[in-house]
């Protein structure tokens, strides 16, 4: 017959058992760690496969600079190595031989031809990277000076043109209000000014003796009336329109490539130096270095000249009483870029329009204007150009006629860097070479 013992009673236990009471099944310590274990390990698995690429995802390919060549072939592998993936380069052709001479001949003069029909198609273009090198050298001393304070070097380039950017943008925003401001008063004075030139003595012994009120009430009719002189003027205001748009498109262009030039500068200079022989490669790093830190010298420093001669002007003629005082530093801050010549057709200008005031007002600005720029060229100058380029008086004046009359401003603007490139050249290579022989 089975027992049929109560579990409550068989938990308990007989009291007279000697054995004790039986204790309750209860779950091990241990299982609630292991569950969190489990529960982390899956999660593990999850951000594991997660940071993994997708099937049949490959890394992106980039260009890799090759290994440098010393010259020498490597010694065959007897244990069965295997050979580069393009073989080891062969001797070169003999450059006394005819057919060497023919076809490199006809290569040459082929991309003769070839460089000058693109660059006759693309010189907008060409303008546009010359720019954008020009602000990248500039821009590049400076983050080169954030990376010296242990900043990224991409951070830096995003400081170095976010400050820049700020500063176009907000004297940008705050002098476009003042043009409008000003250019709307002229249009509304203009009718005063010609009605008062009109009732002038001058105008009414003119008009006695060559009839002018007439011949320019009988021009006017002609303009009025010809068709073609009307489309002309809707003409115009679609060609403004039209380099407005350009002129945007230009800047934004020039700006992106800022950005790929100044991320890329060090990748950039080290092709550079390894598209020249590997004998002479160290000296030319040697001379290309010097010429970027002069270049990105030079720009830093000629905006700062630019900017104390723009500010002095805009407090001198706010003192004496010139009309349009921040427009006119605009003309003068954009002036003063142009080096040694740039300063003295701002003064001019400004003189010219303050005569408008009176000869005193002028007289007195002129003064105080050119005094500025003798302090400038003694004082100033020196100070913030001593790490940039030296070159002598009468080569910078040759050297920015000469950039204006091909490339305008921009010509003007990078004359003198270049010029001092050309000097540093010839004093290091051809002057050295000289004193060989």
């Amino acid at each position: 017959m089975t027992d049929k013992t109560d579990p409550s009673s068989a938990a308990a236990g007989n009291p007279g058992d000697p054995r004790g009471p039986v204790p309750a099944a209860v779950p091990p310590l241990g299982m609630a760690a292991r569950r969190g274990g489990s529960a982390a390990a899956a999660l593990g698995h999850v951000v594991r496969r997660l940071r993994q690429p997708l099937p049949g995802a490959q890394p992106r390919l980039r260009f890799e600079m090759p290994p440098e060549y010393t010259g020498q072939l490597p010694e065959e592998d007897h244990d069965g190595g295997e050979e580069p993936q393009f073989g080891h380069p062969g001797p070169r052709m003999s450059p006394q031989h005819p057919l060497y001479m023919g076809f490199m001949g006809t290569v040459g003069v082929g991309l003769a031809l070839l460089v000058y029909w693109i660059g006759s198609h693309t010189t907008q273009l060409l303008l546009w990277i010359v720019a954008a090198l020009f602000i990248a050298l500039g821009l590049e001393p400076v983050v080169g000076w954030l990376e010296g304070r242990k900043i990224p070097r991409p951070a830096g380039i995003l400081v170095s043109v976010a400050v820049l950017m700020g500063a176009v943008v907000g004297f940008f925003a705050t002098l476009i209000p003042t043009i409008v401001e000003q250019v709307s008063e002229i249009v509304r004075q203009a009718p005063d000014w010609v009605r008062n030139f009109m009732d002038s003595d001058l105008f009414r012994s003119l008009d006695d003796q060559f009839g002018v009120r007439d011949r320019i009430t009988e021009e006017l009719n002609k303009f009025v009336n010809d068709p073609a002189a009307m489309g002309g003027i809707f003409g115009g205001v679609l060609g403004f329109g039209s380099t407005v748009a350009n002129s945007l498109f230009g800047a934004l262009i020039v700006l992106v490539l800022s950005l790929y030039f100044l991320a890329a500068l060090p990748a950039m200079k080290k092709w550079g130096y390894r598209l020249a022989p590997r004998s002479r490669r160290k000296r030319v790093a040697a001379l290309s270095e010097e010429i970027t830190r002069s270049v990105g010298n030079y720009v830093i420093g000629q905006a700062c000249v630019a900017l104390l001669n723009a500010t002095f002007a805009f407090v001198v003629m706010s003192i004496v009483g010139i009309p349009f005082a921040l427009l006119l530093a605009f003309v003068v801050v954009l002036l003063a870029f142009i080096p040694l010549v740039g300063g003295m057709i701002a003064g001019i200008v400004v003189t010219l329009v303050s005569l408008t005031e009176g000869w005193q007002v002028a007289a007195i600005y002129a003064v105080c204007y050119f005094a500025y720029l003798q302090f400038e060229a003694y004082f100033i100058s020196p100070r913030i150009m001593q790490k940039a380029v030296a070159v002598p008086g009468a080569v910078a004046v040759i050297s920015v006629i000469a950039g204006g009359s091909l490339l305008g401003v921009l010509g003007a603007l990078i004359a003198i860097p270049t010029a001092a490139a050309v000097l540093l050249l010839v004093r290091e290579i051809y002057i050295v070479r000289q004193d060989q022989h």
